[in-house]
């Protein structure tokens, strides 16, 4: 291996040596450890210590890093400390997520590194959000994101990549191709010759480093670096490098063709790295051994600490209180004045509200700037608030809803705006995996809103029509708000905002211009987990959310006789149990009413609490009815029949008979 010293000073190659040798002898302890049963788990970085060290050796200490399994080095550089990181590793309250995740799976707002999830790319499209919110503050900073081969054919590495060629953003793409994919050699994982050419499809430019050559590695990327704060562009870097060990050490390398790891010792980066210092005097053979009992002096110290620490006892209360970020509404009270307005023209106007407020605040969806979006909402947006703040985003759902929590982590706000809520699958490993476990695992606030046109009786068939918030109210950390009048959509839109936690925000499309209402005027909130009692009854309560409240006043109207109660719960996640609980102990029958099919839906729930926490005052059985357990049909007759509205009138019937 050529080492070509020429920009470097004699205590710059010594330093990165160190740099080198720290986490080549963590590893060694831990390979030990894990023998012992003292961690559960470990992914070697082992022969790929150059990349990590040499990539956070040119990145500036405000700057962020995004890693993955194998950068050990990146997390040393940084100087995190080692007793925190052990502990980590042994699932202790003082690392970074409170025993609730393993290895390098956390992030450290102190150290600007955000950690990843098990799901191999969601983190580059979490950098794109990162650049985005450092181009829009204009600081001159880079974002520097690792993946793998492997990691490379997942979507959101082309999603991710697409975008941040569209925007211009200024991340550097790491990939660290070290020739396998768990058991999967790199010829069955692509077919292309390398990765940096990839780029050419992207528009971006690209550099090929010897990722286990250190000099080279930081010469390259200090100009990669310095080129990217300069010019605000991404570049994708590919890092030629081999994984010396199995994917986690559980899998081994038996898979691996005969001699091929005798051949990459050669090259490895530690090692050879010493061997050329010692060689050319710069360090010697007593110094070599003085920094390896110094390092290896703190590396058991650290151990000490980590290993007389506890074990994380269990805290339901604690468990419970850190799915949210801490949030208390400073409710803002109407005005006054009101204007009368139809939904689609409500959640307008307190979208303008929102972004008046909230100079951070970043819009992001298909369509949503001159074009105004498919439901015109962001219409005249772009000439108030520019287009740097509503953002036309490429087809790439994933990487934006990763986007909204990078701007998140970089101290800003985002609303995500689904054309349509069906479309929302493309990004579930995101919301379910980023965005709502993102304060539970290490205290990030994902102060994201995704918006999302929902519902079906406007004949847009099986894909334009789903009601899938249950998708959502299963997943504790995110906040499910639907409501079903103007007023509402206004002023709790504008309280999601407020929020720093994810709230996933229903808006039915078919009563986006068939309804209208007085609404205040200027700027009110309206707190979550607080359901409406939108018309009183004695006899029979019908609890719903969105188009099952205008189905259920509709029928209360059409038959006074039945004396009917109609409950709006506004907000699923947070849900108003006293509410709901205290209309059944008035009326002793009830029917939990929604659009989405029964089965599975968010109606289950609910007539479960009700029989868990009012059973001895019920009259009837709790009814529940939701829509045929089909897709939603696209014609009309068919679509119709397969609304829950369809049966209403008859099971409330049998519940007034009962």
């Amino acid at each position: 291996m050529n080492f070509h010293t020429e920009s470097f000073s004699n205590e710059e190659l010594v330093e990165l040596y160190q740099l080198l040798l720290k986490p080549r002898l963590i590893e060694e302890k831990m390979l030990i450890l894990l023998r012992q049963g003292k961690i559960s788990k470990w992914f070697s970085g082992w022969g790929q210590e150059a990349i990590s060290v040499g990539v956070t050796y040119c990145m500036k200490e405000e700057e962020y890093l995004l890693p993955m399994h194998r950068n050990l080095g990146l997390f040393t550089t940084r100087n995190v400390p080692l007793n925190r990181l052990f502990a980590q590793f042994q699932g202790k309250m003082s690392g970074f997520t409170k025993g609730r995740d393993r290895s390098f799976h956390f992030g450290s707002k102190q150290h600007n590194i955000v950690g990843m999830i098990s799901h191999l790319g969601p983190q580059l499209g979490v950098a794109d959000g990162i650049a985005l919110g450092n181009k829009l503050k204009e600081n001159q900073q880079a974002v520097a994101v690792f993946t793998g081969d492997g990691g490379a054919s997942e979507g959101d590495f082309h999603e991710s990549l697409n975008t941040a060629a569209v925007w211009q953003l200024p991340v550097m793409f790491v990939i660290e191709n070290n020739q396998w994919g768990l058991s999967t050699p790199s010829r069955e994982q692509f077919r292309c010759k390398q990765f940096i050419d990839k780029g050419i499809g992207y528009g971006l430019d690209t550099v090929q480093i010897d990722g286990n050559n250190i000099l080279e590695v930081v010469s390259k990327l200090k100009e990669v670096t310095e080129t990217i704060r300069t010019t605000g562009k991404p570049m994708l870097v590919e890092m030629i490098t081999f994984r010396m060990r199995g994917h986690e050490e559980a899998s081994g390398t038996k898979y691996y063709p005969e001699g091929i790891q005798d051949e990459w010792v050669e090259k490895d980066p530690v090692t050879s790295f010493e061997a050329f210092l010692l060689g050319k005097g710069i360090i010697s053979v007593d110094q070599v051994e003085s920094w390896k009992k110094d390092i290896k002096k703190e590396i058991n110290d650290s151990l000490a600490i980590a290993d007389a620490e506890e074990l994380v006892a269990f805290d339901e209360e604690r468990e419970l209180r850190d799915v949210y970020a801490p949030f208390e509404l400073q409710e803002t009270k109407p005005n006054g004045s009101t204007k009368e307005l139809r939904l689609v023209d409500a959640i307008q106007d307190g979208l303008r509200e929102a972004m008046r407020k909230h100079d951070s605040l970043v819009l992001m969806g298909q369509d949503i700037a001159e074009y105004g979006g498919v439901f015109k909402i962001t219409e005249g947006f772009v000439e108030e608030f520019g287009k740097e703040r509503v953002r036309n985003t490429p087809l790439c759902e994933s990487a934006i809803l990763g986007a909204g929590l990078g701007l998140s982590i970089n101290g800003q706000k985002a609303m995500v705006e689904m054309q349509f809520a069906d479309f929302v699958s493309e990004g579930i490993t995101q919301i379910c995996n980023n965005l709502a476990k993102a304060h539970w695992r290490w205290g990030q606030q994902a102060d994201v809103v995704v918006r999302m046109p929902t519902g079906a009786g406007v004949a847009a068939g099986p894909y334009h029509s789903q009601s899938n918030e249950a998708w959502f109210t299963h997943t504790p950390g995110l906040k499910v708000a639907y409501p079903a009048f103007p007023a509402d959509a206004k002023g709790m839109l504008l309280t999601a905002f407020e929020d720093p936690n994810p709230v996933m925000f229903f808006e039915h499309k078919a009563l986006y211009r068939s309804l209208s209402q007085e609404v205040p005027e200027g700027y009110y909130t309206i707190p979550f987990g607080k359901a409406a009692t939108v018309k009183e009854g004695n006899a029979i309560s019908i609890i719903s959310y969105g188009m099952g409240v205008h189905w259920a006043l509709k029928l209360a109207n059409d038959h006074p006789e039945w004396d009917i109660e109609v409950i709006d719960l506004r907000t699923l996640v947070p849900l108003d149990e006293e509410a709901i609980m205290n209309s059944v102990k008035k009326t002793g029958r009830v029917l939990v009413l929604h659009e989405d099919v029964a089965i599975g839906g968010y109606g289950a729930e609910i007539a479960t609490k009700i029989m868990d926490q009012a059973f001895e005052y019920l009259d009837a059985p709790v009814k529940r009815l939701g829509s045929l357990n089909t897709a939603v049909p696209f014609a009309p007759t068919l679509e119709n029949g397969y609304l829950a509205n369809n049966k209403l009138e008859k099971v409330v019937a049998e519940l007034v008979a009962y």
